[in-house]
Order: C-alpha cells, then sequence, then structure tokens
C-alpha cells in the first residue's frame, strides 16, 4: 500500500444522534479512487482537549490526515483553536483571510464572522476556490463538516493525494471461514503483495463467503486469487478478476 489517512470527525451533532455523518463516507470513497489507504476514523465531540489530543496523534500516525466540522463563527467551532493547542501553537488572524472575509460580507459583516480568518500560526492556505482556500497545517487538512462545502472543499485539493490506484478481485465460495482460513493463511503467507479480507455472507443461496484480494499491482492480486481458487477447488462458486 501507498500513502495512509486518518479522517477526524468533530461534532457533539454527529455523536448525539442530531445528524447522520457524510463526510467520512464520502472521503472514504475519494480516497480508495485515489489510491489512498484509510486507517481509521474517530468521531469526537466539540471539545478542545479531545481534538488537541486526536489530531496531532492520527498526524503523526498516518500521512494524510482529514478534519470535518468546527469551523465557523460560533461557540461550538473549536477546531482551529484545538489543532493549535495540540501542535503547541497559537491562532492567529491572517490578514488576507480577513480581507477575503470583509470582502464577501461587506456592511453585513459581523463580528463574529472574523472568525473564519483564524488559522493555527504557520497553516498553509491551499486555493482551488477563488474565495475560501482550505487550511492545512502540516499534514492535516480542516475541512468544513457542512457536507456540500466538505465536499467542494475536498475537490479543490483531491489531486494532491492521487497515487498508485487499488484493483480489487473477488472470489466466492462454499464452506465456512473455518473451512477457507488455513487456505487464506497460506495465500496471505505466499502473496504480500495482495492484502486479502474474508466476509460471511448468510443469506446468499449459492455461496458463504466473500474473498476480497487487492493490492496496487495487478500482477500481484491476480496471482494470489489464482492461487487461492487452485487452492479452494470445488469450493469456488466464482471469481471476479482484478479490476
Amino acid at each position: 500500500m501507498g500513502a495512509t489517512a486518518g479522517i477526524v470527525v468533530i461534532g457533539d451533532e454527529i455523536l448525539s444522534g442530531k445528524f447522520g455523518d457524510e463526510n467520512a463516507r464520502f472521503l472514504i470513497a475519494e480516497l480508495r479512487s485515489l489510491g489512498v489507504e484509510l486507517r481509521r476514523i474517530s468521531v469526537i465531540p466539540d471539545d478542545l482537549d479531545d481534538i488537541a489530543d486526536t489530531v496531532p496523534r492520527f498526524a503523526r500516525r498516518f500521512d494524510h490526515v482529514f478534519t470535518s466540522g468546527g469551523v465557523g463563527p460560533t461557540h461550538d467551532d473549536l477546531t482551529m483553536e484545538g489543532i493549535a493547542r495540540g501542535f503547541g501553537t497559537r491562532v492567529v488572524r491572517v490578514p488576507e483571510l480577513e480581507a477575503r472575509v470583509r470582502a464577501y460580507w461587506g456592511d453585513k459583516l459581523a463580528p463574529a464572522n472574523l472568525r473564519l480568518a483564524e488559522v493555527p500560526a504557520g497553516a498553509q492556505l491551499l486555493y482551488g476556490d477563488p474565495v475560501w482556500p482550505v487550511v492545512a497545517y502540516q499534514n492535516v487538512y480542516i475541512l468544513p463538516g457542512v457536507p456540500g462545502l466538505f465536499r467542494r472543499k475536498f475537490q479543490d485539493i483531491r489531486e494532491r493525494f492521487r497515487a498508485a490506484p487499488l484493483v480489487l478481485a473477488r472470489l466466492y465460495a462454499r464452506g465456512d471461514e473455518g473451512v477457507l482460513a488455513p487456505h487464506l493463511d497460506a495465500v496471505v503467507a505466499a502473496h504480500p503483495g495482495a492484502k486479502l479480507g474474508s466476509y460471511p455472507r448468510f443469506e446468499e443461496q449459492d455461496f458463504r463467503v466473500l474473498v476480497t484480494v487487492e493490492g496496487v499491482d495487478p500482477a500481484a492480486v491476480g496471482a494470489a486469487v489464482d492461487d487461492l481458487a487452485a487452492r479452494l477447488g470445488e469450493l469456488v462458486v466464482r471469481v471476479e478478476p482484478a479490476a
């Protein structure tokens, strides 16, 4: 696998069930299509200590970190301050952003809107949208929680993360996972360039286990699924080649 990623969803409204998370679901598919391996998702409240603890920990562990939520002018928009605290820096008002905020609202500007010009000191401004940039601090990309805005802002920066795409093959088998397990272990050991997943299905009529084989090298994935099919023999219902 290539680059790794983590997602930190920030918001009491997600944890309380007031709103369902849409942003992590969207990003899962986007990162996969870009060839980035998503390793962890954490949902945390609008709490400075939680943000300050979680985001830097993710940043140390993964190549890219994406945060969702807590960006705005109200009392519960704590992401910028939490990230600054976690990395041992402070929040500063950026003149370039302040000018854009003032121009956007004009004479309707409320003082609280100027919080949108405040970022962790040392952050980068990544422009796709001509007005509102994505704020990045080191390897952390700070995105809004509103799903439409989240998607739009990620589209502005998505090509920064493109890597070798993953290919995926599927094998459908009879028998339960206990029967398949020794064969799966053997294929995992023999084909380090492929990653296997085993998923039982109790509602299907013609197969009991779906096995996925994935990786960045189509030849390695193909060799692994061929090896598994040969080992399972008559237990194989069908194979969908790497695509």
